[in-house]
Order: structure tokens, then C-alpha cells, then sequence
């Protein structure tokens, strides 16, 4: 399932009150997913990352009452009331008596004297036996009590979220340049960086804390890899040809736009769609207007995207009535 579908699968079975699990290879963003759907249902979401419990921890501590009979005094992380996700992370690289202590829990909604409250579900995510991460085989009992969901990461999705969340326009670019980066994970290299989802918003980051090249390499190589860090590196360099955005949208017919260089148009629609807002929209679609069909398409789909109100400006109203043939 894509990004989008796996969204509309937790809010679905959360609201029928059924265990999901998601799995996927690391990095894809599953926690990011779960959180969405947390935002978009409304409802609180406490993130319990299973590999770092002991079973102790989610049954609690035992107590003696005034008349000499133990119960159980269950941890302050687990939910008294509301409504909201108890969201499993990493489940199965749990050790397996941690994830006998989930099963009471998922399935029984209780473990000890704790009752999960009625306005809870439970979802659950780990990565792939075939990923040669940290795992446990999952016991046939636990498994049963969920719903499976494999989760596909595809770049139409994740540019969604990129654009969303203020990632750097250089690292859209480039993805959008060099697509088959955003994911490129071989367990069988056994690599310690590598290209995913995750890593390219550690590089966002680290472009927001440094532009120092000698720096920057070595750091975004340590983060997606040396092969892919070359490749961002070079892109890097054609993006300084670029003005800045700022200087495109105040005179958007005084710079002359490349036409034979994709690098460089991916990197300036990126650029401009990150500045998209009510009032540069229309700079930005008088140069969508000079862009090869494909890259303006891109401009004003990726500024939607940033600011989906620019819908209802004039300008893009005039936009698709002038480019009513690429729309249909």
C-alpha cells in the first residue's frame, strides 16, 4: 500500500477498533503515517517503541494492599482516558517475552490490572525479516490478532509530505531528479548510511544548519551514503546557478529560463513552490507561462501542493483556463 492508502487503512480499522500492523523497510516513515492519521482522526497518539521495554514494564510493578493480596501498578505511559492510538513501534524487534506481554493487550485490550479505555485502538509497525534489521520472528498467536499491511513508499507521497513540512527544495529536487535515491536499500550491501526517506530529511536538516561545503559532504555522505551524497553534491553545484527566489518572483521575466537543463528546471520549480503563497502566486505562474509543459505542470501542482488555497486565487483560475488542454 502506498503512503496515502496505508493512512486510510489505520484511520479505517481504528475506527472499527481493530489491531494494523504496518510493515516496511526502515526509513519509510511508518511512524510518520501513524501520526497523520492520529492528526487527521483527531485523537491523541502515544508512541511506545517495544524494542527498548521489559515485559515488567508494560504489566507494571507489583503492590500489596492493606489486606495482603498483590495487584499491579501499570506504567504512566499507558492511557487512562480519552481517545487516541497506543502505537507499537518496532514490535517485533521486541524480545519475545516483551512481545508475549503485548498480547493480552492487543487482542484483550488489558494486561494485569490495566484496561486499555474504550476510546483506544492499537497499531503496531516493524520492519521485514527480509531487512536484516533487528527482529524476532513474530509468534503465529500475536500475529493473528492484527490486520497486515504492507507499506510501499513512492515519491508523489512523500514530496506531499516534504512540501508540507518545509523540507529544503534542494533535496525535492534532487529526488525528483534522481527518483530511484529516495529508497535504495540492499540488505545485502550491509551499508551503515544509505538513501531513504528518513535519511534525505536528515540531509533537509543539515542544509538548514550549514552551507559549508567542506563540511556538508562529508556529513551528508555519513547520512544517505557515498554514492548518493556525490550525486547530491553535484546537483548542489548547478543549484547555485539558480537566483534567488526571492530575486525570481520580484522581476519573473528578467532571468533568462533554461530550457535544455533538467537538473536545473527541477531545481528552480522546487525552489519557486517552496515560496508559494496567495501573493507570489501569480510571479510564479508568469513563469510556469516561459517553463517546458512538463516542468510548468510540476510548478503549479508542487505549489498546490505547499498552499492548496491558491485553488481559489484569481491566478490560478486564470492559469487553467490558459492551459485548459494539459489539464483535461
Amino acid at each position: 500500500m502506498r503512503a496515502r492508502a496505508v493512512q486510510t487503512a489505520i484511520e479505517t480499522l481504528v475506527t472499527a477498533g481493530q489491531p494494523l500492523y504496518i510493515w516496511g523497510p526502515p526509513g519509510i516513515g511508518k511512524s510518520d503515517v501513524v501520526r497523520e492519521a492520529a492528526r487527521a482522526l483527531g485523537r491523541e497518539l502515544v508512541d511506545i517503541r517495544a524494542l527498548l521495554l521489559d515485559p515488567v514494564d508494560l504489566r507494571g510493578l507489583p503492590r500489596i494492599d492493606g489486606e495482603g493480596r498483590t495487584s499491579w501498578s501499570p506504567p504512566d505511559f499507558l492511557p487512562e482516558s480519552g481517545r487516541g492510538i497506543l502505537f507499537l513501534d518496532e514490535l517485533n524487534a521486541a524480545p519475545p517475552l516483551v512481545q508475549a506481554a503485548c498480547y493480552q493487550l492487543v487482542l484483550d485490550r488489558r494486561i494485569g490490572d490495566y484496561r486499555l479505555p474504550e476510546g483506544w485502538s492499537v497499531v503496531a509497525a516493524g520492519n521485514r525479516e527480509t531487512d536484516r534489521s533487528v527482529t524476532h520472528r513474530m509468534p503465529s498467536a500475536l500475529a493473528n490478532r492484527f490486520t497486515h499491511v504492507d507499506f510501499e513508499v513512492r515519491l508523489e507521497d512523500w514530496v506531499d509530505w516534504a512540501l508540507k513540512e518545509g523540507m529544503a527544495p534542494e533535496v525535492i529536487a534532487f529526488l525528483r531528479f534522481r527518483p530511484r535515491l529516495l529508497h535504495d536499500f540492499d540488505p545485502g550491501r550491509n551499508e551503515k548510511a544509505f538513501p531513504t526517506p528518513r535519511s534525505w530529511a536528515f540531509v533537509s536538516r543539515i542544509l538548514d544548519a550549514t552551507d559549508d561545503g567542506e563540511i556538508l559532504k562529508p556529513l551528508v555522505a555519513g547520512t544517505v551514503g557515498a554514492g548518493a551524497a556525490a550525486e547530491f553534491s553535484g546537483f548542489l553545484e548547478v543549484c547555485r546557478e539558480l537566483p534567488s527566489a526571492e530575486s525570481l518572483l520580484a522581476d519573473p521575466r528578467g532571468w533568462r529560463l533554461p530550457q535544455d537543463n533538467p537538473a536545473l528546471l527541477y531545481a528552480l520549480c522546487e525552489l519557486l513552490a517552496s515560496h508559494a503563497s496567495p501573493e507570489s502566486f501569480v510571479a510564479i505562474t508568469e513563469i510556469a507561462a516561459g517553463l517546458p509543459v512538463e516542468f510548468a505542470v510540476l510548478l503549479i501542482r508542487d505549489s498546490l501542493r505547499k498552499d492548496a488555497s491558491l485553488v481559489d486565487t484569481g491566478a490560478f483560475v486564470d492559469w487553467a483556463e490558459a492551459h485548459a488542454e494539459i489539464l483535461v
